[in-house]
């Protein structure tokens, strides 16, 4: 993050997202930042890690959490210290060779259980601009403790579903843990099984789902960090 000053950048950020949460209330769900990702169209490493407008991605996600979950913590395989700076837990898969982001939304409904919380929302590391309602509306949508999934709308009415961003109830841990057990990684088919509700959220002026996959993307977010997000 660029030594002493990516530091301070990311004080600073983390303390305007502590004060935003500063009125929580006692019902919030915890959520779960999915950076256990391989990141190989990056080059490999920790795509959190990356530098958009001054500030780390995972830090930019992290403030947009903190006013709508608590607590929070961050998914993320190897040595943890790397993460320390964030002042999160780091909960590492429970299953062995790093099956996905499955596998990650299972390790958060697990600590959800430990937790008494009656679900989890999960969103991905590398999307920095998630929106500010995403917790309450993703809440709203699911009475009584259903799943729910974001969707973006593009310009032309096209509709992108978002499973990695989603409100998984802890009643559906045993059937994700069976699932990867048997070899069954794809997120979108879980959500599907279990009728993750939609919940959607126009692109304009920016879609707030995009997501830093490759350099290009990273250009593109810095371009649309500097224009006021």
């Amino acid at each position: 993050m660029g030594g002493d000053a990516g530091a301070g950048r990311l004080r600073l950020w983390l303390a305007r997202a502590t004060a935003l949460s500063d009125s929580r209330g006692m019902d919030e769900l915890p959520a779960i930042i999915l950076a256990g990702g391989r990141a190989r169209r990056m080059g490999g490493g920790d795509k959190g890690l990356l530098d958009i407008g001054g500030t780390a991605i995972l830090a930019r996600v992290i403030a947009a959490l903190r006013s709508q979950a608590h607590p929070v913590a961050i998914n993320a395989n190897g040595d943890p210290a790397r993460l320390a700076g964030f002042g999160l837990p780091v909960l590492g898969d429970g299953l062995p060779d790093q099956p996905g982001p499955l596998a990650g939304i299972l390790a958060g409904l697990d600590w959800a259980a430990r937790l008494g919380a009656p679900a989890v929302v999960s969103v991905a590391a590398d999307m920095p601009f998630l929106p500010g309602d995403l917790v309450a509306r993703l809440r709203a949508s699911a009475p009584g403790i259903q799943a729910a999934m974001a969707a973006g709308r593009a310009a032309n009415g096209s509709l992108r579903s978002h499973p990695t961003c989603a409100l998984w109830p802890v009643a559906l841990r045993a059937d994700l843990r069976a699932q990867l057990v048997a070899g069954g990684r794809r997120l979108h088919d879980f959500a599907l099984r279990h009728a993750a509700i939609p919940v959607v959220w126009d692109h304009a002026p920016i879609d707030p789902f995009f997501n830093v996959n490759t350099p290009a993307d990273l250009e593109q977010a810095s371009r649309l960090a500097g224009a006021g997000r």
